[in-house]
């Protein structure tokens, strides 16, 4: 348990919920600030399904509600997008844990809590990124003790996210 939630792999089942708290995602990233990330209906449903099944999409469940989805990975240079920062350096190289894609539904508080602390439990090293515009997650990043390290440009579209590691 974390934060009160139980993390587990998602399945097929659980896809018309994700969707719904991607969707409540996008809408709170406009409401606090953040109106170009995830606004082009990130994440597209093809990767969705792709996460779950690969096993690489989890969700925050609390009695039996899903309250959060995320996308967690790990491995050594998982991530193409984390071969290049700028701004800054790494605080450690080799194997390290990734989570995208983080949404909660708002109806309990913690769910971002949750997903990090399990996140950094399977792998004491752990990146994360963000948009310069999303302050809410810098702030749950910081206040977890995650450190910013520079600027990396995501692929799809090779825009800049403030990048954040804890080791």
């Amino acid at each position: 348990m974390y934060n009160g939630f139980t993390i587990r792999h998602t399945s097929m089942e659980d896809y018309d919920r994700i969707l719904e708290l991607y969707s409540r995602a996008r809408r709170f990233m406009k409401e606090t600030g953040n109106p170009t990330q995830w606004s082009d209906n990130w994440p597209p449903v093809e990767l969705i399904k792709e996460d779950i099944e690969k096993g690489d999409n989890l969700v925050c469940e609390k009695d039996g509600i899903i309250h959060g989805v995320f996308a967690y990975f790990q491995g050594l240079d998982i991530d193409p997008t984390y071969l290049v920062i700028e701004d800054g350096a790494w605080l450690k190289e080799g194997e390290y844990g990734v989570v995208h894609r983080l949404a909660g539904s708002g109806e309990e508080k913690g769910v971002a809590e949750a997903a990090l602390n399990w996140s950094f439990a399977q792998c004491h090293h752990l990146r994360v990124d963000t948009h310069a515009d999303n302050k809410v997650t810098q702030t749950i990043l910081e206040k977890l003790g995650f450190v910013r390290t520079g600027i990396i440009y995501v692929k799809k579209d090779n825009s800049p996210r403030i990048a954040y590691e804890k080791v």
